[in-house]
């Protein structure tokens, strides 16, 4: 048996390998941004095959833990933040599980007639009103993307007085208001990023950069709507798809947020 492979057991020697690759990544032997051992280095150190070495490296670079640089070797990724079927999380929450930083700059905050679109959203009528946070999102200090927030202003009184800069929304809500956040729906869409918002994130405008929309319910009516600006390149949306043996198993898999049948994330690089 070679170091931490081993071969009398049923799992292939390739997915053994990425195991312990990543648990060496998230413990921090390599930095993000250094380059891991070659790929002879890791044969030798394994006791296993080229092959299993690219297929471990290979799931590695998809999952979004390592990321190739042609000639220049392998590399630990910054961590990547995962969303889509997941736990209802905020910004704040999917930072702290990356031993990221969580940061925000409020660009906005005000009371403001819902437009026709927001009220929508909201269930409400066009032009109540409705609080208006835009905020600059960073993890440890990078810009990330430009979440702007509306929330029915009756529902939660004196919000603007008691939400600092940097706060989770939803933890000040859950906190100060005692709301229960039941279920989040999100759709996505490619877009080019306007010029304010581009100076903010720190791109050229009309950067690609994604759309992201978010209503959130609760007691079955929703509070909140947010439309996000995200960074292109900090930013992506994978689907793991399953063949129909997969799907009609009703074994639902918690690992990455996957459930029998069809999986959605969204990584914030």
């Amino acid at each position: 048996m070679s170091r931490g492979v081993d071969r009398s057991r049923p799992e292939p020697l390739y997915r053994q390998l990425e195991t312990l690759l990543r648990q060496q990544i998230l413990a921090g032997r390599w930095a993000a941004g250094e380059r891991i051992p070659t790929e002879e280095q890791l044969v030798e150190a394994y006791g296993v095959s080229r092959v299993t070495v690219r297929q471990a490296l290979r799931n590695l670079v998809l999952d979004g833990y390592l990321e190739r640089g042609p000639g220049r070797g392998t590399f630990v990724r910054k961590p990547t933040l995962t969303a889509g079927e997941r736990g209802l999380t905020s910004f704040t929450q999917d930072m702290d599980a990356l031993g990221l930083r969580a940061g925000a700059r409020l660009v906005q905050g005000s009371v403001v007639p819902a437009p026709r679109q927001v009220a929508s959203r909201l269930g409400v009528p066009v032009g109540q009103p409705v609080y208006l946070l835009k905020r600059l999102r960073t993890g440890d200090g990078q810009p990330i993307g430009v979440q702007t927030t509306y929330l029915v202003e009756e529902r939660f009184p004196d919000l603007l007085a008691v939400l600092s800069e940097d706060a989770s929304i939803y933890e000040t809500l859950r906190e100060r208001y005692g709301l229960t956040i039941d279920e989040a729906h999100e759709t996505f869409a490619v877009t080019a990023i306007g010029k304010a918002d581009a100076a903010l994130l720190g791109v050229p405008a009309n950067d690609c950069g994604f759309y992201v929309e978010r209503v959130a319910f609760s007691g079955g009516a929703p509070f909140e709507f947010t439309a996000s600006i995200m960074r292109g390149d900090r930013y992506r949306i994978r689907w793991v798809l399953k063949g129909p043996a997969s799907a009609s198993s009703g074994a639902a898999r918690s690992a990455g947020g996957r459930r029998g049948g069809r999986a959605t994330t969204k990584e914030t690089i």
